[in-house]
């Protein structure tokens, strides 16, 4: 891992990323990883924004953990809103579902969302992802 200029160990993979995470949240987040990864085969994984991020034809879904609450980032809003009945009793806030380890996003759902959103990505026509500048 790698400092920052605050002091905060800033993980630059994703194994990195969950060795820092307590338990109960690093095995629920290990689970989602691999959820992720079963339905999008084809994305690449890696650290982006400081946090674990999947890239399929652009960005896919990344994840972190907070110290209340766990989160899944990059749903698009009309996903959200197709999904609105799977994710009810779950905080929706932008395009960012939280959840914890003691109320996880169902394998079910999460694997729909997932592959809707490599469908996004597909119909929009994206390319395979280039990493930004800045972007790490």
């Amino acid at each position: 891992m790698n400092q920052t200029g605050t002091g905060q160990a800033t993980a630059t993979t994703v194994d990195e990323y969950l060795a820092a995470v307590s338990e109960p949240d690093r095995a629920a987040l290990e689970h989602l990883r691999t959820v992720i990864r079963a339905a999008a085969p084809g994305a690449e994984e890696t650290i982006s924004y400081r946090m674990p991020a999947y890239k399929y034809r652009g960005p896919l879904v990344f994840f972190a953990a907070f110290p209340h609450h766990l989160s899944l980032y990059g749903v698009s809003r009309p996903l959200l809103k197709a999904f609105r009945d799977d994710l009810a009793g779950f905080e929706v806030s932008g395009t960012t579902i939280h959840f914890s380890a003691d109320r996880p996003l169902p394998d079910e759902v999460l694997t729909r969302l997932v592959r809707a959103r490599v469908q996004e990505n597909e119909a929009r026509g994206g390319h395979a992802y280039r990493k930004a500048s800045g972007d790490s």
